[in-house]
């Protein structure tokens, strides 16, 4: 699992990752993604890295890649205690696999949330009207926590 290891988000995620594989799960290795494109390139020559910084990437077994929400649910269908979303994300028709779409959607909410969190490393861009309230909400939560 490749992430961006600046960002506050991918950090507390990734730890909590490594606690719950902890439990016996399918060995998550999780490798946080530095400022080294060749040695990112070692690990896959179609790596970008500026792809990789934004969006989760799971390089599997087979080589092949899983990025955002697939990646995400792939990740938690290795998960001892989560194993049984698997066959909830696979559980689709005519194509569609709705958990799996509303992963993908959830996902991609928490990306565009990473600035307003306080990740510096996502972006530092003007914070999107509707993540106003979880700025507000992670600044009181550091003020307090200083």
């Amino acid at each position: 699992m490749l992430f961006n290891g600046q960002c506050e988000v991918c950090q507390a995620l990734s730890s909590w990752v490594k606690k719950q594989d902890a439990a016996g799960g399918d060995r998550i290795d999780e490798r946080p993604i530095g400022d080294d494109p060749e040695a990112l390139k070692a690990i896959d020559p179609s790596l970008d890295i500026w792809d990789v910084y934004k969006e989760i990437h799971l390089v599997m077994p087979d080589g092949t890649i899983k990025k955002g929400g697939e990646a995400v649910g792939e990740v938690l269908r290795r998960l001892p205690h989560l194993g049984f979303l698997g066959p909830v994300l696979d559980t689709g028709a005519f194509g569609v696999k709705p958990a799996q779409s509303a992963l993908n959607a959830a996902y991609k909410i928490l990306d565009a949330a990473r600035p307003a969190i306080g990740c510096k490393s996502c972006g530092g861009g003007p914070v999107a009207w509707w993540a106003k309230p979880i700025k507000w909400t992670a600044d009181l939560v550091r003020a307090i926590r200083r």
